[in-house]
């Protein structure tokens, strides 16, 4: 059975396609990897990608996409996958999600994959019905095909989850690894939700102990501050399966009164919604 601790790439035995329960997504996510190399042009502490490496995919086949979707959406809404696999209280398709293994905007066939879904959306009469998202840490937005493969996906129906996890810099090269000015965060935040409707989602946690501080909760709530009109929301999330990467020992789970608290203090002074995962 899939549980909320298992996120197995390979548990439907396929390449580019695998189920996960989401306690995000409150039921089954249907997830797309086109990262089948377990590379990402960032390196986030708290990965739960074996032998992660720094990169972009190998070149994406999407005609065996497509197949292994259309084959996995014909049994869970036909066969008796559910049964098989689902616990009983999750056994609602809830979305397709673009997330894997990697960053799937850095795939250049990105767009191209989002039509392939989009077509088993209209052939299994899922459009509308089942949300599309991708799951981002939107540092290609600025280009092109990106944007482009974005505005197909809010053509759909969906939606964008876009990484936010730090907003100061060095606080963002530490968890993320990677330089990156809060400024051009913001900037294509900014973009991404004008091309699609966005949710910002936040991973938070202790690092070596330490609760993120003060300056790291007000720089975050001023970063979004200026786009709150322009968000969903976000979604505050905290370590639910363990880390694979060097630096686990170091990470450990913050309460569920911290992060209810932080979310308090982002509604406060940004307006925002904010969603809580534990």
């Amino acid at each position: 059975m899939l549980t909320t601790d298992d996120h197995r790439r390979d548990s439907a035995g396929l390449l580019y396609v695998y189920p996960v329960v989401s306690r995000r997504a409150g039921g089954v996510s249907i997830g797309i990897n086109l990262n089948t190399n377990n590379a990402c042009n960032w390196a986030c502490l708290y990965c739960q990608v074996d032998n992660l490496t720094r990169g972009g995919p190998p070149p994406i086949d999407l005609d065996r996409l497509e197949r292994e979707l259309a084959g996995f959406l014909d049994d869970a809404l036909h066969g008796d996958f559910m049964q098989r696999q689902v616990p009983s209280e999750a056994r609602c398709l809830m979305d397709i999600a673009f997330s894997g293994n990697g960053e799937p905007t850095s795939a250049p066939e990105f767009a191209a994959a989002v039509d392939r879904v989009g077509a088993q959306l209209e052939h299994f009469e899922l459009r509308g019905k089942l949300m599309l998202r991708l799951i981002t840490n939107g540092s290609l937005l600025h280009r092109p095909e990106v944007q482009a493969g974005i505005r197909q996906l809010a053509e759909l129906g969906g939606e964008v989850w876009f990484k936010i996890d730090r907003a100061e810099t060095a606080d963002v090269a530490v968890v993320n690894g990677v330089p990156l000015l809060p400024e051009k965060i913001a900037r294509n935040l900014e973009l991404c939700a004008g091309l699609a409707p966005t949710w910002v989602q936040t991973c938070w946690f202790a690092l070596d102990g330490e609760s993120p501080g003060v300056a790291a909760r007000q720089a975050y709530c001023a970063l979004l501050a200026p786009l709150a009109e322009q968000l969903q929301g976000v979604h505050l999330y905290g370590l639910a399966r363990p880390s694979l990467q060097p630096a686990a020992p170091r990470l450990s789970r913050l309460s569920a009164e911290e992060l209810a608290a932080f979310a308090s203090e982002i509604h406060e002074k940004t307006g925002i919604r904010v969603m809580v995962s534990p």
